[in-house]
């Protein structure tokens, strides 16, 4: 019988977010991250779209395939199957991931700003689990960085928001400011 497991892309990789403790490192390929917009929040949401690309991840197990809490904590995303997914789990998984809905195409929606305390959550994942390399990964595998950042630090929005280190502030800020967005 196959265990129930999701892959994490973005804050999910942040173990001090979630209480999904059987986690191991993993890679989606054929997609990248996409910062998208949706009808539901005025920040974008970190998604995905396929793409020739593969980003790194964590793949996490649902305890007794309750799925209940973790889609409320991805209220705005639609679960779907995962396909594609390289791993070093040698028991039958079955994998799921969470994929912000593209809107209609008539609907037009303010370039809402990215909350800086949402990206230094993930930041802090993608360097515990991955080290410097996965950090500049994350930031080559995601696509909208077109859209302002609200450096909301001093009063983090973002509701699972963690404390980083001086070193990690300024990891964020020295990928941000490569690829050239100023905090």
């Amino acid at each position: 019988m196959s265990r129930p497991f999701f892959f994490g892309y973005g804050s999910l990789v942040n173990v001090h977010t979630h209480t999904y403790a059987e986690t191991s490192p993993a890679t989606l390929n054929g997609w990248r991250r996409v910062w998208q917009m949706t009808p539901l929040r005025p920040h974008p949401f970190l998604s995905i779209e396929p793409a020739a690309a593969s980003i790194q991840g964590l793949i996490a197990h649902v305890p007794d395939g309750d799925w209940a809490q973790l889609d409320v904590r991805e209220t705005g995303y639609d679960r779907l199957p995962a396909q594609d997914v390289a791993h070093a789990r040698e028991d039958a998984i079955d994998l799921a991931v969470y994929v912000v809905p593209k809107p209609a195409p008539d609907l037009v929606l303010e370039k809402g700003p990215i909350l800086l305390s949402y990206l230094d959550v993930v930041i802090q994942g993608f360097l515990k689990e991955f080290g410097t390399d996965g950090v500049r990964g994350f930031f080559d595998t995601t696509a909208g960085w077109d859209h302002p950042i609200d450096n909301d630090r001093a009063a983090p929005k973002y509701p699972r928001h963690q404390t980083l280190t001086p070193t990690e502030t300024a990891l964020v800020d020295a990928e941000l400011d490569r690829i050239g967005i100023s905090v």
